[in-house]
């Protein structure tokens, strides 16, 4: 699945356009490096999202296409956040 679908599967971002801007903004890293919206996502990635001052780390456990509001939760871990 392309990271920018995950990260709007998951609930990581709330929308994919806003995921595609902090890919193009290079904000998003994937396994420690600069990521593009295109990237395809497996399962034991760890995911950088830097929104201004707010980092978050997660850790892709599932890839599905579809999520609902409870089963998104399961789809990472958080590794850190700050």
């Amino acid at each position: 699945m392309r990271l920018d679908k995950y990260l709007k599967v998951s609930r990581l971002v709330k929308r994919r356009t806003v995921a595609n801007e902090l890919c193009d903004a290079k904000h998003v890293e994937v396994n420690g490096k600069v990521a593009r919206a295109s990237l395809e996502v497996k399962a034991g990635d760890e995911i950088t999202i830097r929104m201004g001052a707010h980092t978050t780390v997660a850790r892709v456990l599932v890839v599905t296409d579809y999520a609902t509001k409870e089963s998104a939760a399961a789809m990472f871990e958080i590794v850190s956040q700050n």
